[in-house]
């Protein structure tokens, strides 16, 4: 038997890094999910959600020291100024590539209508408010919100 209806889809992705590159899969993910004609949200809890403040969204960092995979030694990584070395290093393959900022990704979601969360105990541990964040935040909500918001989604932690 046949059906024309098609089963809807629904993704929550959850984001809890708040470097350079470990905040662009998240914004890639739900991008892509939105041109897919797919649901999505993203949860932003700890150290992700310094990729929806205000004061820190266009200065992610990217992380080199204890990184197995980065391509200089950890001694090295480690030293003062290297990771806003590796951040410009980044952000300029990003720019060859075309890719829009965090900021501009944050805007291109919130326009194809994604939702964006921020999650409530973070934003007290970290001391933020609602005006500390990026207009395109839809909301503050608990991890039960999450929960209830996610309910027939796929949930990807990244």
């Amino acid at each position: 038997m046949e059906t024309t209806h098609e089963a809807h889809r629904k993704v929550a992705i959850i984001c809890s890094h708040g470097g350079l590159d470990e905040a662009y899969p998240s914004l890639i993910l739900a991008n892509a999910a939105r041109q897919s004609g797919i649901e999505c949200f993203v949860f932003f809890t700890f150290w992700g959600l310094d990729v929806i403040t205000e004061k820190k969204v266009d200065r992610l960092h990217v992380n080199m020291a204890g990184n197995p995979t980065a391509p200089m030694p950890t001694m090295v990584a480690g030293l003062p100024g290297m990771e806003a070395v590796a951040a410009h290093m980044m952000k300029k393959q990003m720019a060859e590539l075309d890719l829009p900022s965090a900021r501009d990704m944050l805007k291109i979601l919130d326009e194809s209508g994604a939702q964006l969360y921020a999650c409530e105990l973070a934003m007290k541990m970290f001391k933020r408010t609602r005006d500390d964040l990026v207009p395109e935040v839809k909301d503050i909500i608990t991890a039960g919100d999450f929960y209830d918001l996610a309910d027939g989604a796929q949930i990807i932690f990244t």
